[in-house]
């Protein structure tokens, strides 16, 4: 089935998980959004959060996606649920990587660095009930990250002074695994190796949100059995600019578009 895999999330952030996709499905042809203009979602409340949900898949939708990835944390823990009963579409969500974490910690704490829309859903301390018994789990809000994310300044001193002031905390309780539980995270692992001690393991859901892409593609015989180049389109509703730096450029059409 040829129709494109939608991608949503407040911003670029789920580029990194639309890199992971791509990768592992190199001839499906996508269509990303990037809610720029409202980021972070982590700020706003649980149906401001379900209203922008909807209207983003209601325009995937219109752009004939056959699935879609809900690349954002925050969006996945306040409306997936909504969105999968009102949708026919199927819905990858993604949730911070709790059980590998919980599998790998060695000190039985471990730290995930979220938004607060995502610290305080139900699904969030559900999972972290459910997957994490008998683990200390090291909770910290990233205040302020997505916004320098979005302005392109991941290597900043700004950036690195923040992520230490919200690490240092956590490496104080003793943690061992840093749990990334916002898909703009995962850019930020190049400064968070310069601050972590080489014990901490860093984990975040990319790759497993790609396996079950996949998987639900393959069960649902939708996948794209047509090994042609694919193709890429980028919407966002602010300057394309910063996006165009985050993404290969080849066969990807980025457009600014009011929604």
């Amino acid at each position: 089935m040829q129709g494109p895999i939608g991608v949503f999330d407040s911003g670029i952030g789920g580029t990194s998980i639309w890199k992971e996709i791509t990768k592992l499905l190199p001839f499906e042809n996508t269509v990303y959004l990037a809610d720029s203009k409202n980021a972070p979602y982590g700020e706003k409340s649980e149906e401001d959060i379900l209203q922008l949900s909807i209207k983003n898949v209601d325009l995937l939708l219109k752009k004939e996606c056959k699935l879609i990835v809900v690349a954002c944390n925050t969006a996945t823990t306040n409306a997936v649920n909504f969105l999968r009963k009102n949708y026919s579409v199927p819905f990858i969500g993604i949730e911070p990587a709790i059980k590998p974490a919980a599998l790998r910690t060695k000190t039985k704490k471990v730290g995930v660095l979220a938004t607060k829309g995502t610290l305080s859903s139900t699904l969030f301390h559900n999972t972290a009930k459910i997957h994490a018994s008998g683990i200390q789990i090291v909770e910290q809000e990233g205040k302020g990250l997505v916004e320098l994310i979005e302005k392109g300044k991941v290597n900043s001193e700004e950036t690195a002074l923040l992520l230490g002031k919200y690490i240092t905390p956590m490496l104080e309780q003793d943690i061992d695994c840093l749990v990334l539980g916002c898909t703009h995270y995962p850019y930020l692992v190049p400064v968070l190796k310069k601050i972590l001690p080489q014990n901490v393991q860093i984990i975040d859901s990319g790759f497993a949100v790609a396996k079950q892409t996949k998987a639900v593609l393959e069960r649902t015989r939708m996948l794209n059995t047509v090994q042609k180049e694919p193709k890429h389109f980028f919407y966002i509703n602010m300057d394309p600019e910063v996006l165009k730096s985050f993404v290969d450029q080849r066969n990807t059409f980025i457009s600014i578009l009011d929604f």
